[in-house]
């Protein structure tokens, strides 16, 4: 009997050690799967590309979220799945290499990868990804990550940067741009280099007579002439009110003379056709072979030179101003010639006078 009891207790106690132990694991199951679920509804929301692209045995997208609808503006999880170099159609041309080297395993993967995709509009937005390779026995089989919209910002950052090196009212380079330009040619790089200085003639005299905003047009006009010649290796910048200077690197005395007459060529055609704003300005020229040193060195040769010529034309000064203005206040030029002729007249009949006073007083006292 007492066999019996102990035999039915035994069953009995190891059926509920194994309801226990198959509850217990029925709970960590179930709270793995709801672990797994809360996992997969972030991965599902999140408002970031998150992605899985295996390269071996065979390229394709193991996972793409579909977070990418909304940030391309278009569903291409179709395409994506089908088409394994779906993305190299959609990366901007100077970006290729980095999704290339990206995919085979040849970069620096605990840095942020900046990418520009094309979006349904045809638009290319900025795009910042964090990207970890996949190893399986040591071998590189593919990549995972995910990928943030950060066109906003990236934008914002280069409007920054625009102005912190742009003149407002001009829109080209502006002093703070230029003196660092100056630090790079004389200290890091060595270049044959010209300067060129350029000043503008005649502006206090607008802006008295004529207003700021008349002022501010021949600024523009002249900022848009020398702007002409902005290239990569010809930097045009304006540097104080009525100063601008242009560095060009990688020059010889010969392009650098060109330019100089070319300069004085356009003014001179422009103020031909132009009536509203006419345009003078006296420029300085200098040149080295090696710019090591020596930036600030041209830049005072070249204003030694502007001012030369600022000073051959003080003696056709006021003829120039009225000259160069005729076109904008006509009626008041006509007032300050006639008055100019008027006090010519004048200053030679006083002396005319004065002679005849002389000979009258040597005939009297004669």
């Amino acid at each position: 009997m007492i066999g019996w009891f102990s035999f039915f207790s035994g069953l009995l106690g190891g059926g509920i050690i194994s309801l226990i132990v198959l509850g217990n694991k029925m709970l960590k199951w179930k709270g793995t799967y709801n672990e797994k679920k809360k996992i997969s509804q972030l991965v599902e929301t999140s408002k970031d590309i998150i992605y899985c692209y295996q390269v071996k045995p065979e390229k394709k997208f193991q996972y793409l979220s579909p977070s990418i609808k909304t940030i391309l503006g278009t569903n291409p999880m179709q395409e994506a799945y089908s088409n394994p170099n779906w993305l190299f159609d959609i990366i901007h041309p100077d970006d290729y290499n980095l999704l290339q080297n990206k995919i085979n395993g040849k970069m620096d993967y605990s840095k942020p990868i900046i990418q520009r995709w094309k979006n349904s509009k045809g638009k290319y937005i900025w795009l910042e990804e964090n990207a970890t390779p996949i190893h399986e026995n040591g071998e590189f089989i593919g990549v995972q990550g995910i990928v943030r919209n950060i066109d906003e910002k990236v934008k914002l950052q280069q409007e920054l940067e625009y102005q912190i090196a742009h003149d407002p009212l001009t829109k080209i380079y502006n002093r703070a741009y230029f003196q660092k330009q100056m630090k790079k040619y004389n200290e890091q790089k060595n270049v044959p280099v010209a300067i060129l200085l350029c000043d503008l003639d005649g502006l206090k005299y607008m802006n008295d007579h004529f207003g700021h905003e008349q002022g501010d047009s021949f600024i523009i006009a002249s900022a848009k002439l020398l702007n002409y010649y902005s290239t990569s290796e010809i930097i045009v910048a304006r540097i104080g009110g009525d100063e601008f200077s242009i560095i060009m690197v990688n020059a010889t005395k010969e392009s650098a003379q060109k330019l100089y007459s070319d300069l004085h060529k356009d003014i001179e055609q422009y103020n031909e056709n132009n009536v509203s704003v006419k345009i003078s300005m006296s420029i300085g020229l200098s040149f080295a072979e090696n710019s090591y040193g020596q930036m600030e060195h041209l830049l005072g040769l070249a204003d030694q030179h502007m001012y030369k010529n600022k000073k051959q034309k003080k003696e056709n000064a006021y003829w120039w101003s009225v000259e160069l203005h005729q076109s904008n206040r006509v009626s008041s030029i006509k007032t300050t010639v006639f008055l100019a002729e008027e006090t010519i007249v004048f200053a030679v009949l006083t002396r005319y006078f004065q002679s005849f006073c002389t000979i009258l007083l040597l005939i009297v006292y004669r």
